[in-house]
């Protein structure tokens, strides 16, 4: 499954669904793709009803509560903690819990159109679901988690105001790969560690209760580590969380220049 069929999109009865009052009509254009049946992966069109405080994960609903139930996405908690839902929507990496219709309607009244698609450079298994274990399989080899030698203490670790708020920015990653998936290099080759390992390999290497940050900056000097990063600023823009993972990149950069953190 690599190319998009070049067909016109089909279009779908949904003249069933319900219309709210103040609702209204909003075409949703979704990239389908079912392994069992097709080749490549093909868009499919839906005008349904629509408030404007609806979210876009309210529209797959929608869809597949009245339309097509086979309908495959990701959601969990619908409150942009979870990052479950991350996909393209109009060919930007985005949560659809976290993205209304009003943001997205036309203006002079003109027709709405949404498109929705899988996000790049991870395998499609069905429709917008798409396998996470590459990305995860990255995330593990940056050893995630805190690690410290010696005996065990017999009270907490303390750490100051300052030294927490050093690595603070990156404690807020999700795991939803928009970031990793917006990343050209990663698109090209899936070898790359990717922007959102190595936040949060930050969010480690300098946390001053940690030991163990020579042994990530080893990991992540390797040939597909931080060096295949072409400051593109496109996981920067992508973070619904609003993390500074260009900037991440380029500490982690210096770190290893410099050896110092």
């Amino acid at each position: 499954m690599t190319a998009v069929g070049e067909s016109p999109a089909a279009t779908h009865d949904t003249s069933q669904i319900p219309a709210p009052e103040g609702s209204v009509i909003i075409t949703v254009k979704l990239l389908r793709f079912n392994p069992e049946i097709d080749e490549e992966p093909h868009w499919e069109s839906y005008d349904i009803p629509a408030l404007p405080t609806d979210r876009v994960l309210n529209l797959l609903f929608t869809i597949k509560n009245y339309v097509d139930g086979t309908l495959s996405f990701r959601r969990s908690c619908a409150h942009g903690v979870c990052g479950s839902d991350a996909m393209q929507i109009n060919g930007i990496n985005r949560l659809a819990c976290k993205v209304l219709v009003k943001d997205l309607l036309a203006k002079k009244g003109k027709p709405s159109v949404v498109t929705i698609a899988p996000i790049k450079g991870l395998p499609t298994m069905k429709d917008l679901y798409v396998d996470m274990e590459p990305f995860f399989e990255a995330y593990r080899a940056v050893k995630p988690y805190l690690i410290a030698y010696g005996n065990e203490p017999t009270r907490e670790r303390i750490q100051s105001q300052a030294d927490r708020d050093r690595f603070d920015d990156t404690t807020k990653c999700i795991l939803c790969a928009a970031c990793t998936s917006s990343c050209p290099v990663y698109w090209n080759d899936g070898s790359y560690f990717g922007p959102a390992a190595i936040v949060n390999a930050h969010r480690f290497v300098f946390d001053s209760r940690d030991e163990g940050a020579e042994e990530r900056l080893d990991i992540l000097n390797d040939a597909e580590g931080v060096w295949r990063c072409r400051t593109t600023f496109n996981c920067t823009d992508a973070c619904p969380r609003g993390i500074q993972v260009t900037k991440a990149i380029q500490e982690v950069k210096r770190a290893l220049l410099f050896r110092r953190v």
